[in-house]
């Protein structure tokens, strides 16, 4: 088991391995389309709707279902996460940040998360900004 040491800040009250989750899926999902060749399609023709292939909208599937999944909390923390990781707070401000993210009202969780361009890399920064990332997780030495 990993030891925090006391200049550690403590991570959020979620569990890394839903965060971690979020990140890898929405990288997956930004990547474009995986396993599709470029046709020649007009995007001004489609009025410039990014068309999602089948591989693109099941990751985009399973990570709206993973979200909706969270409870108001674990949403809350993964909220107040990219806020931090986009520099809207910082780690220190971690209840305010939270608290703040409760009282959002900007529609679904997922579909305000998943419009944010830069969630994996904020998400990250985040993360890091706690002293964690996904890399302690992926060895096994995610802290509980």
């Amino acid at each position: 088991m990993r030891r925090i040491d006391a200049g550690e800040r403590p991570m959020p009250e979620i569990n890394l391995a839903k965060v971690c989750f979020v990140i890898e899926k929405s990288r997956e999902l930004l990547s474009g389309d995986i396993g599709v060749d470029p046709d020649a399609s007009n995007p001004a023709d489609e009025g410039e709707r990014a068309v999602l292939t089948g591989a693109n909208a099941s990751i985009r599937r399973e990570l709206v279902e993973f979200i909706k999944d969270l409870d108001v909390d674990e949403a809350a923390a993964l909220v107040a996460l990219a806020w931090i990781g986009r520099g809207d707070f910082d780690a220190e401000d971690w209840r305010s940040a939270v608290e703040a993210a409760s009282e959002r009202h900007e529609g679904p969780t997922w579909k305000y998360l998943l419009g944010m361009p830069l969630l994996p890399d904020q998400l990250e920064d985040a993360l890091s900004a706690f002293g964690r990332s996904c890399e302690d997780f992926e060895s096994g030495q995610d802290g509980g």
